[in-house]
């Protein structure tokens, strides 16, 4: 069947009638956008110019979906910090703006996963099941949205919650040389917060990949990773994502500290964050200061530690504290970097290489260390008894260095040096052995009350574990005063050192049957008869017993001068 012409008109009227339909719908949308080109690139940094509208600390893309942060932006070509590998850029690839700031997966399915600064996963355990972001710079809490730090955040280190206490909220400094257990004091922080209800950040900047894969063991065989999110950068990193790692660890902490819930930073450590960033400046022809450092490096850590507060409770109450981790050189705590921040934490712990070479582990220099804020935040029972406990410590650290020498002691000198050896015993702790409250508080009673004195020195780590295990006998009504910011009443004191005492009684000295056996005849003497004498040469005369006071001995040979006088006499 042939169609006439005009089922055909109608047929191409309707297709036109569509088209000229679709047409009217659709609006073209032009996304304006700016494409540049790299004009150099060196380790860790890249020139770019063709971006006249990028602003500062923007994100532009590179090739192979590389990112970077404008760091300088001048006027003819900018400075690009890159975040990841650069091997495979060159001269004239092309670099998209993207319109947007530096951010970081956030949320609790962070909770127990190992990440890089940019969200990527590195434990192997797949994507990390988050939906929010936040921007990794974001400024530090007003001062009328803070609150102060009245609640204690416990190591687990007797060392630490008695004589340098810290509050949650507060920014407390550690520092020493290399090897001295810095990081050990960190992580065992972070295992003895499994059961204080406060979540963990654990920011590894630089770390060699044997150390961080060594604490990642420790937490996951403790049960402690399950409330630890750990930002990891190894050593081999490019220096831009050591830069942006604690900014970005922050932001994550942030996170939960706005819904309400302590955590718990730890920046290991800033002496390698500073570095990257001196890297940077200086690659980026940056002016340097003192010690090559940028004008600007005071600036980078204040603006990063002034984010750790304690929020008051309108917005939710939570806290943030921070222990951030500073390497010396040669115990040099007024270098640069650790002037800088022991001025802007809230106390420092430092840590000895001469302690931590006699064995006293953990190796913290109580004379060197301060905490400005945590004494507020102090449970009562410690307070009780860590004033009494530094003094003695410190009288027992100043008599130390004169019985060295050999000097004669007397016996109140003899006693204080016994009993700050006792103290400095009960104050070692092993890695990764955190110590409960109740148990600290009864060890500090038992110092107090000078119960550890009889004890021997090779005796003394039996004896302090005894005495930790017979808290557990303290009764309920005098733990939960322990537990909370109840003063201790004169019977729960006699009660815990009771306790003390009878743990220690097996480790008191004995005497021995020979000195009970010489004490029973002497106590005889005056009642039985005296012993008769041994025969021997005669008594010398009297006035030769008045030359042995003074002048030559008896049978000394005598002088011509002297033998005169005596005739003359």
């Amino acid at each position: 069947m042939t169609r006439g012409p005009e089922s055909l008109q109608n047929v191409f009227d309707d297709a036109f009638d569509a088209i000229s339909r679709t047409r009217e719908a659709f609006s073209l949308q032009l996304t304006p956008g700016e494409v540049g080109a790299i004009t150099s690139v060196a380790t860790g940094i890249a020139k770019v110019s063709g971006l006249p509208n990028v602003g500062f600390e923007e994100l532009v893309q590179f090739p192979g979906d590389l990112l970077g942060i404008a760091f300088n932006v001048d006027e003819n070509e900018i400075g690009v910090v890159l975040l990841g590998e650069f091997w495979h850029l060159n001269a004239g690839d092309e670099v998209e703006r993207t319109g947007r700031v530096m951010d970081v997966a956030v949320g609790d399915g962070l909770l127990g996963r190992v990440i890089d600064p940019l969200g990527r996963p590195l434990d192997g355990r797949g994507a990390v099941a988050t939906s929010t972001r936040r921007p990794i710079e974001r400024p530090a809490p007003q001062i009328m949205d803070r609150a102060p730090v009245t609640t204690p955040l416990q190591t687990g280190l007797k060392v630490i919650d008695a004589l340098i206490p810290v509050g949650r909220g507060q920014r407390e400094l550690i520092l020493g040389d290399r090897q001295t257990g810095k990081t050990s004091i960190a992580i065992d922080t972070i295992l003895n917060q499994r059961d204080q209800n406060v979540l963990c950040v654990y920011c590894a900047i630089g770390q060699r990949a044997s150390a961080v894969a060594k604490a990642v063991a420790t937490l996951r065989e403790t049960g402690a990773m399950d409330h630890t999110v750990m930002v990891v950068t190894e050593g081999n990193d490019p220096p831009g994502l050591a830069y942006i790692a604690p900014y970005a660890a922050t932001s994550i902490a942030e996170h939960f500290m706005e819904q309400g819930r302590d955590v718990l930073i730890v920046y290991d450590d800033l002496t390698h964050h500073a570095e990257a960033y001196r890297e940077l400046s200086l690659l980026l022809r940056r002016p340097p200061g003192r010690e090559a450092f940028p004008g600007d490096i005071f600036y980078i850590h204040a603006r990063l530690l002034e984010r750790a507060t304690h929020l008051r409770k309108e917005l939710g109450g939570g806290s943030l504290t921070a222990l951030p981790i500073i390497e010396t050189e040669a115990q040099n705590i007024s270098a640069y970097i650790p002037t800088n921040l022991i001025s802007i934490t809230d106390g420092q712990i430092y840590l000895s290489p001469s302690l931590f070479e006699l064995g006293v582990l953990p190796a913290v220099d109580v004379g060197k260390s301060v905490s400005r804020v945590g004494g507020k935040a102090q449970r009562a029972a410690y307070r009780a008894v860590a004033g009494d406990l530094k003094l003695a410590y410190a009288q027992f650290e100043e008599l130390e260095t004169f019985a060295r020498f050999g000097a004669r002691l007397d016996e109140d000198t003899r006693k204080i040096i016994e009993h700050g050896r006792r103290i400095r015993a009960c104050l070692k702790q092993g890695e990764a052995a955190p110590v409960s409250a109740p148990a600290q508080i009864t060890v500090l009673l038992a110092l107090t009350a000078n119960l550890f004195d009889p004890v021997p020195l090779d005796h003394m780590t039996a004896a302090q574990q005894a005495v930790q295990e017979a808290a557990n006998r303290i009764p309920a009504e005098v733990g939960a005063r322990l537990e909370s910011a109840d003063k201790l009443t004169d019977e729960d004191r006699k009660a815990i050192v009771e306790i003390a005492r009878q743990a220690l009684d097996p480790f008191q000295p004995k005497p021995e049957p020979e000195a009970q056996a010489s004490k029973a005849p002497a106590a005889k003497a005056g009642h039985g008869p005296k012993p008769e004498s041994k025969p021997g040469p005669d008594p010398k005369p009297k006035a030769n017993a008045k030359a042995v006071g003074g002048g030559p001995r008896p049978d000394a040979p005598t002088s011509p001068k002297r033998m005169a006088k005596g005739r003359h006499e």
